[in-house]
């Protein structure tokens, strides 16, 4: 009888939850039983505060600590964004001013690789090129067997990110492959692909913004397109 009794008031206590609960209904509960907030035990990782009131108050300037290295953040994307935009246009200026597909190609590599640090940029362009002798840039037809690899990204026409497989390397960048741990690869269509290439392997990666390099690729295209 005495172990019936037992159980039933065991069955009878509210769970954790049921007191969490209850006591966020009524936040005001610890005003009636003083007692209770001096006895009770705070979880604090680093140091025991030393009241309900210094413990709530630690909380708050973890929050507001977090809070800050937030919007520090934000500022520094936002600062970077501007930067972006800005030589965007600088760089859509520069490719009207060119007076030549050469011309307006230069511009282009010019601006990813001081913008995007980039350790080699790369143009495959299907066109045949006036200089050939210029290493960045090498004219490939879009039927050339070497392109199969690239077929799915450029009719996606969309700036892809990340590392890139051997047979692609290969391709854009020779023996200089080493250069391009991680690669930025822009479409052009119908006029061929850029890449830049870091040796840092985590410089670019799937799922970072490429809003710039699309806006970029097509300024380009439309520059190009002056020229026939």
């Amino acid at each position: 009888m005495t172990d019936e009794r037992h159980d039933t008031a065991t069955a009878a206590q509210p769970s954790g939850h049921q007191v969490a609960a209850y006591l966020r209904r009524h936040p005001n509960f610890l005003e009636h039983y003083p007692d209770l907030a001096l006895s009770l035990v705070l979880p604090r990782q680093e140091r025991q505060a030393s009241s309900l009131a210094s413990y709530q108050l630690e909380v708050l300037r973890d929050k507001n600590r977090e809070l800050n290295k937030r919007l520090a953040e934000l500022f520094a994307n936002a600062q970077e964004n501007e930067r972006l935009t800005v030589r965007t246009h600088q760089l859509g200026l520069a490719l009207m001013r060119a007076g030549s597909a050469a011309d307006t190609w230069r511009a282009m590599v010019a601006c990813l690789r001081e913008d995007f640090a980039g350790d080699r940029v790369q143009a495959l362009v299907f066109a045949p090129v006036e200089d050939p002798s210029e290493e960045w840039i090498t004219a490939i037809p879009p039927s050339d067997a070497r392109m199969a690899p690239f077929r799915d990204f450029l009719a996606a026409a969309e700036p892809l990110c990340g590392r890139l497989n051997p047979d692609k390397l290969a391709v854009l960048f020779g023996g200089a492959a080493p250069e391009a741990a991680s690669v930025a690869l822009l479409p052009l269509a119908g006029h061929g692909l850029v890449a830049v290439g870091s040796r840092d392997p985590n410089r670019f990666f799937p799922g970072m913004g490429t809003l710039f390099l699309r806006l970029m690729a097509e300024s380009l295209v439309a520059a190009l397109a002056r020229f026939g």
